[in-house]
């Protein structure tokens, strides 16, 4: 708990710097237990919690210098509940073990992955780039720029 961020939501009940305070103090046994079972319940059932999915979404301006009138160029940013946050921290713990093990799952994936970004991921591409060349090989690469996915969506079918 003391990895996360002490910006609160306004959806949050207690500000998440008292909640920080509660399960680092004292009062984790009172707590903690309430947590897990939510948690357990939520994977077991294979459900989450409705009210933890509501969100407070603001727009974001892409890029600086991008017209502020036009609303295309801006990006929803999510800002979740403190509890929805650690429910998803706690989901993706039982699950990264039987993701990473998997054989469907990619060793050069690079989302959602401890101590892998885009940063790793464009060093294994400039890598295998680099040691074709020193091998002399022949190497074509071929990128998408997915900057504006999101506005492809159809965002009345998003709604």
């Amino acid at each position: 708990m003391s990895a996360m961020p002490s910006k609160s939501s306004p959806l949050d009940v207690l500000p998440c710097s008292l909640l920080k305070e509660i399960l680092d103090g004292v009062y984790t046994d009172t707590i903690s237990p309430v947590i897990a079972k939510l948690a357990n319940l939520s994977i077991q059932t294979g459900k989450f919690p409705s009210r933890y999915k509501q969100a407070q979404v603001l727009p974001l301006l892409k890029k600086a210098g991008l017209d502020c009138s036009s609303p295309e160029n801006y990006r929803p940013i999510s800002n979740l509940s403190t509890v929805s946050k650690i429910l998803e921290r706690l989901v993706l713990t039982r699950l990264r073990p039987h993701m990473l093990e998997s054989t469907n799952f990619s060793k050069y994936q690079s989302a959602y992955r401890k101590g892998h970004s885009t940063e790793t991921a464009l060093l294994e591409i400039l890598d295998g780039v680099y040691t074709a060349a020193d091998n002399k090989q022949v190497t074509v690469l071929i990128s998408l720029d997915l900057s504006a996915a999101f506005d492809t969506v159809d965002h009345e079918v998003l709604l």
